[in-house]
């Protein structure tokens, strides 16, 4: 079942996303037009019993297991909402995990398709983008690669394919047994041959997103925006084994057109500890693309401009992790049914408010890297006799880094107001919603439509 999960996307169940939280197992996402959201679950529902079998103890891959099975079989649900026991009745069905969550325009003749994952229907999903996109007007393209932890090696041919000419040498495959060493190309006339071409990247983009991505930079085919990719660039090939039971295992290694590997950690050599380490830059070989653009092996794909990101407050953080944003949007949306439309939804003042009142209900602490620092500082001072002469300093400044909910929510609102908005659209639009929503404020989207309305600009970078 994990393999078929793995390679279609598909499985039957209830159709939500599922989490444990201290001690308790509760609904973290009902996908939009599951059973589970048809039946009425929602976001924060704690889960006590199904068909009858309490979960007090369980783990969420034995609660999944509980939940997945037969489709058309009737599971009886039992949670807590708010203290309050309940019950429902969810009947399974066969769920499609969508490998293109959302495509639409981020400008006008700008299209944009986010893609997760490779899956036996991944060529045919994004195929289908492509063509609406197209037929709606578009003239240059954003292929979103973020996040996307690969899958199956010929979907990555598939879809390099809808880019580059037909019998371009697409990926190549070379391992210690013969019959392991292969050669992939496309087979078809490339659905966009030079439609302008924009791949986002990041550290979670690997194995068959650097694939498709590592092609299309050494065919000169496509700008790559965003971070250094993962660099997983080994094969592994399913074997079945006995009891239905099967194993996968590592035959061979990647290597794209330019003839690099993307591999970032070298298993071959070990250190004086036994582990295996990432290959350093300083060993790193250089390649040149179709065009003679120098790029790199042995640590995933580089993009063509790099967008890093700025570290979130540590208020953020802490907020974002012990569920206090999560748990204050679905206590308001039991009592408010709608926020608006997803293009001009923000956090209001008054509903900043109406979080900061919650936070104080919630008795929420946390520790910053000053007070960690400061804490030290002082053990040190005390340590080394100085803490006597400079007490009245130091005690000042432990005051001054002693926070308050007022003064730390007010000083990183904006950020806090960010994060804030985006479980608001999770909440009541899904991951789809969620996604677009992002697409207004979006760092690589923003820079890959400023270089997409540049027609120079973009010639220049794959020059």
């Amino acid at each position: 079942e994990d393999v078929k999960l793995m390679t279609t996307g598909e499985y039957a169940g209830i159709g939500a996303i599922i989490s444990k939280k201290g001690e308790h197992i509760l609904i973290r996402e009902p996908y939009k037009n599951s059973p589970a959201a048809k039946a009425g679950l929602l976001p924060g529902d704690i889960l006590t019993h199904v068909d009858g079998n309490s979960i007090r103890g369980k783990s969420t891959e034995d609660v999944s297991e509980l939940l997945k099975g037969q489709p058309g079989k009737e599971l009886f649900i039992k949670f807590l909402r708010q203290s309050k026991s309940m019950e429902l009745k969810v009947v399974r069905e066969k769920i499609q995990v969508p490998c293109v969550p959302y495509y639409g325009f981020v400008k006008d003749k700008i299209g944009y398709i986010s893609f997760s994952s490779f899956i036996q229907k991944s060529g045919e999903d994004v195929r289908k983008a492509i063509f609406d996109l197209k037929s709606k007007g578009a003239e240059s393209l954003i292929l979103d690669l973020r996040g996307n932890g690969g899958g199956l090696l010929d979907q990555a041919v598939e879809i390099s394919n809808f880019f580059l000419p037909k019998n371009s040498k697409i990926v190549s495959t070379k391992g210690k047994l013969s019959q392991m060493d292969k050669e992939f190309r496309g087979l078809n006339n490339p659905l966009l041959p030079d439609m302008p071409l924009v791949l986002l990247i990041d550290r979670q983009s690997a194995s068959a997103s650097e694939i498709v991505s590592g092609a299309l930079q050494d065919y000169d085919r496509a700008v790559l925006i965003g971070e250094r990719s993962l660099g997983k660039g080994l094969v592994q090939t399913v074997k079945d084994l006995p009891y239905n039971t099967k194993m996968k295992v590592t035959t061979a290694k990647y290597y794209i057109p330019s003839g690099r590997s993307i591999q970032a950690i070298d298993y071959s050599h070990r250190n004086a500890e036994g582990y295996a380490e990432k290959v350093p830059d300083s060993l790193r070989n250089e390649w040149k693309t179709a065009r003679g653009r120098s790029v790199f092996d042995g640590a995933g794909i580089s993009p063509d401009i790099e967008v890093k990101h700025k570290e979130s407050p540590r208020i953020v953080m802490e907020l974002v992790y012990r569920d206090f944003m999560f748990d204050f949007v679905n206590d308001y949306a039991l009592k408010n049914k709608t926020i608006g439309d997803i293009s001009t939804f923000k956090i209001s003042d008054e509903l900043f408010e109406q979080f900061k009142v919650f936070l104080k209900g919630k008795d929420f602490k946390y520790e910053t890297e000053s007070q960690k620092s400061l804490e030290k500082l002082i053990k040190d001072a005390q340590a080394e006799k100085y803490y006597d002469d400079s007490q009245q300093v130091l005690e000042q400044l432990k005051k001054e880094f002693t926070h308050s909910i007022d003064r730390d929510a007010d000083l990183f609102k904006e950020e806090i107001s960010e994060q804030l908005a985006i479980h608001f659209i999770q909440r009541y639009y899904f991951t789809e919603g969620l996604i677009e929503y992002r697409t207004f404020l979006d760092e690589e989207i923003s820079k890959a439509v400023e270089v997409l309305s540049d027609k120079e600009a973009y010639t220049k970078l794959l020059r």
